[in-house]
């Protein structure tokens, strides 16, 4: 199932999906308390947020969080907050994605919608407080951890989330449209969109734990690597795959004329794309050591998830 699995002997698909189930665990349990409960006032938008929060998903940008700050020697608890913050960014943007005046989804993870359950506005509000959230939650990463290295790490997921990271990704990509573009174009377009914030989770992770300078750059370029990958298999799942596997409806880019690789390169050349760039992110966290073998397995997940 995964790519050049010998290169770790004796660890197979068993221990890499018991490592994510435990740390999906580990991320879910912090999730739960790092939002208002759902009857706090005033509860439409903290039952929205929590309805888009809870709807399932993989938890792989947190995981990253974890895996990026364990390749270089942390324990995860003390990295929960910042992969909690992650995946606070990523939720209120798949609610704002999903918005009529964005994609207009009806159904996310297999089930309807934030702004088909509470309405345009309250979605459009519980994404923005999500997204708030998130660095209230970033900020209070554990004792331990230097000052300065938080205050990094809000820089660099603020950057990451911005104009010049997910949101400008997002703009191209909605201006792009049933428009002819480049390759160039649909590069910026998943590297920003996709790629950013996945890219963030790597340095995030390595930063509070103390990554030395090319541990970091190690974990950026993997990032970068595994963001674009990701993008690129979601491309072609939204040709390949189907509702049930993937909790929303395919053939959605095609639909809409959006800029994606196998539209710009055909599905085979795509394909052969996002299988080199994990074995490239692969040999990144194979030179990381030991410590890094869930971020090598992670690449191969990548490259082959259903969903």
């Amino acid at each position: 199932m995964y790519l050049r699995k010998s290169l770790y002997p004796g660890v197979g698909v068993t221990e890499i999906e018991s490592y994510l189930a435990s740390r999906r665990q580990l991320v879910q349990e912090a999730l739960e308390k790092s939002l208002p409960p759902a009857e706090s006032y005033p509860p439409a938008v903290h039952q929205a947020m929590r309805y888009s929060l809870f709807a399932g998903g993989k938890r792989l940008r947190p995981i990253l969080v974890l895996a990026a700050g364990e390749a270089v020697g942390s324990p995860p608890e003390p990295l929960l907050p910042a992969a909690c913050a992650v995946e606070l960014i990523h939720t209120y943007s798949l609610i704002h994605d999903d918005l009529p005046a964005m994609d207009n989804d009806d159904f996310r993870r297999g089930r309807p919608t934030c702004h088909k359950v509470f309405g345009e506005a309250i979605a459009l509000l519980a994404g923005d407080a999500l997204l708030t959230q998130a660095f209230a939650v970033l900020s209070q990463v554990p004792d331990g951890i230097p000052a300065v290295k938080v205050l990094q790490a809000i820089g660099e997921l603020a950057a990451a989330a911005g104009s010049q990271g997910m949101i400008g990704g997002q703009v191209v990509d909605m201006e792009a449209e049933g428009r002819p573009v480049t390759l160039e174009t649909v590069n910026y377009i998943h590297t920003h969109k996709t790629g950013s914030l996945i890219r963030a989770c790597l340095r995030l992770g390595g930063i509070l734990s103390g990554a030395g300078e090319e541990q970091l750059a190690i974990l950026t370029r993997y990032g970068e690597n595994l963001g674009l990958a990701f993008q690129i298999t979601d491309d072609i799942l939204d040709i390949e795959g189907d509702f049930t596997r993937m909790g929303k409806k395919g053939g959605m880019d095609a639909a809409r004329g959006k800029a994606t690789y196998p539209a710009c390169l055909g599905l085979e050349k795509a394909r052969e794309i996002a299988g080199e760039l994990c074995v490239e992110a692969q040999r990144l966290a194979r030179s990381l050591g030991p410590a890094a073998e869930p971020l090598f397995f992670i690449a191969g997940y990548v490259l082959n998830r259903q969903g």
